[in-house]
């Protein structure tokens, strides 16, 4: 008895001896979990702000440009038809009649008077050599009369003839020359009518169409018998917006280009419409061009004209962005952080864009890389280098 007394003595012993040391077993663990969240919660927190505390010396370098103002043309684009700057219509000038030849065609170069068709004139020359034949006996009575004249004269200081047979013969010698000039004026004025049976040109320049052929009967109320373009000058009528034609000179430099036709064609304005179309509130800018075969009268073509110089900032076009909203550049401000800054775009050319608003030409603006950057991001920004510098 004695012996299981002590037993079980001994084994209530070792257990109340191995309580504290789980205890402290569990408090060492939960320690030590503690600890090793803390310092998981520590470096997690350190890894977001990472970005943000990044020390000044890690920002981007950035080339930034002030672009400052200059005088920019302004491109006006249009549209419109090509004509003759000074088409010619040429038909009957005379009685008309039947057109015996044609010597002309569409295309073909022409001088100033030169005889482009002929009506027949078989009557009318008939009609002047009879006018002819009455000059000549005219002309063969003023002889006569002369004649008597000059004899009475000698005769009438004699006394064989009275001074009032010598009156009759001076008016009759005056009356023979009277006649005479009526013969000449009428043969005139008949040569004069033959002359206008030929149908010439009024001026130098290009046949662009013909509306009459051999035996067609024509007459003054016949109309246009051929179409010219004097000295063949072409012109473009461009047709602008009321507001494009406010900046348009004449003698604004212009560029032409046909319709199917790669080539461009250098013009300039030489007449400016003094009125606005009330419908479709346009103008029409007339264009001079030299002439090409690839300037037909009444085909279309698109133009170019530089307007009137407008002071505006222009840049690089590395320095251009554009997204959903618009076209945009980054500018540097103050504090040397990137700021994003909305600009319309005005005349383009092949290195440079003028910026018609959004930018008065004194900011700093990144010449490049500005897809990289972020608004409100930190930059280090660095001054481009101007050539010559």
């Amino acid at each position: 008895m004695t012996y299981e007394a002590g037993t079980l003595q001994g084994e209530q012993l070792m257990i109340e001896d191995g309580t504290p040391r789980r205890r402290r077993r569990w408090i060492l663990i939960a320690g030590i979990a503690l600890l090793v969240a803390a310092l998981a919660g520590y470096l997690l927190t350190r890894h977001k702000d990472a970005p943000h505390a990044a020390p000044a010396d890690q920002a981007p370098t950035v080339t930034v440009l002030v672009p400052g103002a200059a005088a920019v043309a302004r491109q006006v684009s249009a549209t419109g038809s090509l004509a003759a700057k000074r088409e010619m219509p040429v038909g009957v000038a005379g009685e008309g009649g039947m057109v015996s030849r044609v010597l002309v065609e569409p295309g073909q170069w022409v001088r100033a008077g030169q005889v482009l068709a002929t009506i027949d004139r078989s009557v009318q020359v008939q009609t002047a050599e009879s006018l002819a034949s009455q000059i000549a006996v005219a002309r063969s009575d003023l002889v006569l009369a002369q004649a008597e004249l000059e004899r009475a004269q000698s005769l009438v200081d004699r006394g064989f003839i009275s001074k009032a047979d010598v009156q009759r013969r001076i008016a009759t010698r005056d009356a023979a020359a009277a006649r005479l000039k009526v013969a000449g004026a009428t043969y005139s004025e008949q040569r004069a009518r033959n002359a206008r049976l030929d149908i010439r040109a009024p001026a130098a320049g290009l046949i662009l169409t013909r509306g009459v052929e051999p035996g067609q009967i024509v007459s003054s109320a016949s109309g246009t018998l051929f179409r010219m373009a004097r000295d063949g000058e072409m012109e473009m009528r461009a047709q602008l917006a009321e507001n494009d034609l406010q900046g348009v000179r004449v003698g604004s430099a212009a560029k032409v280009t046909p319709v199917g036709d790669t080539r461009s064609f250098a013009g300039r304005v030489w007449q400016i419409a003094p009125v606005i179309d009330t419908q479709t509130r346009q103008g029409i800018a007339r264009i001079q061009l030299s002439y090409d075969p690839a300037l037909r009268p009444g085909g279309f073509a698109s133009a170019t004209i530089t307007a009137g110089a407008e002071s505006e900032p222009s840049l690089p076009q590395s320095a251009l962005l554009s997204d959903d909203r618009g076209n945009y550049v980054y500018i540097v401000d103050a504090e040397d952080r990137a700021q994003r800054r909305d600009v319309k775009l005005g005349t383009v050319t092949e290195d440079r864009v003028a910026i018609a608003s959004g930018l008065n030409g004194d900011e700093r603006v990144v010449q490049s890389a500005g897809a990289f950057l972020n608004p409100g991001q930190k930059v280090k920004p660095v001054r481009a280098r101007v050539a010559g510098q």
